[in-house]
């Protein structure tokens, strides 16, 4: 349906790291304009960590709470080192790297997931909304699962090599049809789709 998305690991750990934790409650855009204003701001991490927290949050405001979001990733640099590096969860072992990334101050498994798979190609699956509406209603997990459960149950059944793949369609998939009002009229899954099948569309 939607074709074979290519991932292209870009390499920049610590940067996927903040993009993602602008991207917390707010939109894709509205991240983008977060991230662009807080790197013309400040050329390299160690000025974002040591900046006054105001100048951050003025930085980031296009994103959404930046009253929040400015000092927890101020927090987060602090614990990268000095000067901050996340370059060694290249090729560290998969569960020490995410172990180090949740053990940082507001980095949940979503967040960590995508510094894995979008910075290395590291088999991860990321798990937002879209991903545990549409796997939940197609039985890949149960619908009812944690998102913590999720990211565990969609590793156990997908090839690694397949993950990003499967991520990108299934947001895909939640944005364009399988909204929290579903298009079920247009959707060429219904026929293996538990959720349509048992008349909830």
């Amino acid at each position: 349906m939607y074709g074979q998305p290519v991932n292209e690991p870009h390499g920049h750990p610590i940067a996927e790291l903040v993009k993602t934790m602008l991207s917390q409650h707010t939109n894709d855009r509205n991240r983008d304009r977060a991230f662009a204003a807080l790197r013309k701001r400040f050329s390299r991490w160690e000025e974002v960590r040591d900046a006054p927290v105001s100048e951050v949050e003025e930085a980031i405001r296009p994103g959404g709470l930046g009253k929040q979001k400015a000092p927890r990733i101020q927090a987060v640099l602090e614990q990268l080192g000095d000067p901050p590096d996340l370059d060694w969860t290249e090729t560290a072992p998969r569960e020490e790297s995410l172990e180090f990334l949740l053990s940082l101050p507001g980095v949940g498994r979503k967040t960590a997931a995508c510094v894995l798979i979008f910075t290395w190609g590291i088999p991860e699956i990321p798990v937002d909304v879209h991903v545990h509406r549409v796997g939940g209603r197609l039985g890949l997990f149960p619908e009812k699962a944690s998102f913590e459960r999720v990211h565990d149950e969609m590793l156990a059944i997908v090839d690694p090599e397949d993950a990003y793949e499967l991520h990108m369609n299934l947001i895909r998939h939640g944005r364009v049809l399988c909204r929290p009002k579903p298009r079920c009229g247009e959707c060429e899954l219904r026929r293996m789709c538990p959720w349509y099948r048992a008349g909830r569309k």
